[in-house]
């Protein structure tokens, strides 16, 4: 994520990398296993389903796990680091999760036979910060419950919300950029990328300064107010959406590039026309929208707080995603009315079979299993079955879906349940063919 509420962005410095022998030695071996994997030719049938699905020609469920507890699966010593340098140990501590994730769970996911290179951007984001107080239940977990404190409490505090600057440190991405290729030319080819898909996602960034009983509240009490702070958040995302274009900065998500809160991007309908490989722009990729915070609120309110103001974004992209954990089942009347909407958030508190009713087959429903099944005193394999299960039949092979297990605050420690659900989900879905 560019930025994000919990803190501010950090300029990158400019400075060499020094890496000592053995770190070089660590990042290079994992290179070559990340190669041997990369090179199997299962990715590019994977590619093809998972373009098949976005197309809305899918044959049949796909499967993606992400947002995992890694602080609990350490099996085996698999993901302890060996580097020091902290560029290198941000760099191990990827390969390991990818390969990690290959090996254990892997679902439909893809590896690329290539290593990434992030271009250094940096975003002065949008001027505030959130002030909280924090209950935590497991230290070594970022996964924290949060008090808002109160930061915007009248239209005088609109002037706290800032537009953003992008910049882009070229002399910081040329050094990593170099450094990568000295390590891992001889293994896998290197290559620069911009900044991808974009978390747009007003809400969840005003709720942590307004206050969620509180912004609940002004929906009705003061809805002019809550008009202003929410066109002021969408136009601050769209200045810096400008930046980014302007400079260049932007790079394909159609691929293996997590969309909305779903899975990947393939789709033969992008990068679209017109399209210039040197020059990226948002009609060549996925956008994406959500009001989490909206679960409680009623259609008519949806739309008025939020989607009629988003469309200004959503317009500006070639395909796009909504919706996160918020049920979206009864308010399908509004999704349809995002002229270029492709995939659809069905997370586990909807009405599953009013969802699977009103968006069929003319959307991707991008279903999330419920993640508590793990934090139970014990893992249930076959419950883990029945519900997968249920939902499929459901479905009765009539809709384009996505299994994304994400959300995932614990396995209690045990990473073999998340292991053993991958494969009982990977079990089930390959017997659900799409009509």
């Amino acid at each position: 994520m560019l930025h994000d509420p919990s803190h501010r962005p950090v300029l990158e410095v400019a400075e060499t990398i020094r890496l000592d022998q053995r770190e070089i030695d660590v990042l290079r071996a994992l290179a070559e296993e990340w190669a041997s994997v990369a090179s199997l030719p299962v990715h590019k049938e994977k590619a093809r389903l998972w373009q098949k699905l976005n197309d809305l020609e899918s044959e049949r469920p796909l499967v993606w796990i992400n947002e995992i507890p890694w602080h609990e699966m350490n099996h085996n010593n698999e993901l302890t680091l060996q580097c020091e340098n902290p560029w290198a140990r941000s760099q191990e501590d990827l390969m390991r999760k990818t390969i990690y994730q290959w090996k254990h769970m892997p679902g439909d996911m893809i590896i690329n036979p290539w290593l990434d290179c992030p271009l250094s951007i940096h975003s002065t984001d949008f001027g505030i910060i959130e002030h909280v107080d924090l209950a935590i239940t497991d230290n070594e977990s970022d996964i924290v419950s949060r008090h808002f404190n109160v930061q915007i409490r009248d239209m005088d505090d609109l002037e706290k919300i800032k537009l953003p600057i992008v910049t882009h440190n070229r002399e910081a991405t040329e050094i990593r950029f170099q450094l990568m290729n000295e390590i891992f030319s001889s293994v896998l080819p290197v290559k620069k990328q911009g900044q991808t898909h974009i978390w747009f996602t007003p809400w969840d960034y005003l709720i942590r300064w307004w206050g969620i009983q509180e912004a609940m509240m002004d929906l009705i009490l003061r809805p002019e107010m809550v008009h202003a702070f929410y066109e002021k958040m969408v136009q601050a995302w769209m200045v810096e959406l400008d930046l980014f274009e302007q400079q260049n900065l932007l790079s394909l998500d159609c691929n293996n590039t997590r969309i909305g809160s779903g899975g990947y991007g393939y789709t033969r309908e992008m990068p679209g026309e017109p399209y210039d490989s040197d020059r990226i722009n948002p009609k060549n990729m996925w956008g994406c929208s959500n009001a989490q915070i909206f679960s409680e609120v009623s259609p008519e309110m949806h739309w008025e707080f939020a989607i009629e103001h988003d469309l200004q974004w959503l317009n500006r992209w070639n395909m796009t995603y909504y919706g996160c954990c918020e049920p979206l089942a009864g308010k399908s009347h509004l999704l349809t009315r995002i002229p270029n909407l492709r995939k659809v958030s069905c997370s586990p508190w909807n009405d599953t079979r009013q969802a699977i009713d009103e968006l069929g087959d003319d959307f991707v429903l991008s279903r999330k299993p419920n993640p508590a099944i793990f934090a139970l005193k014990t893992f249930d394999p076959e419950q883990a079955r029945k519900e997968i299960r249920d939902f499929l039949i459901q479905a009765d092979g009539e809709c384009h879906i996505e299994m994304i297990m994400k959300d995932i605050s614990t396995v209690q420690y045990d990473p073999e349940r998340l292991w053993e659900w991958e494969r009982i989900c990977m079990e089930e879905v390959q017997q659900f063919k799409t009509r």
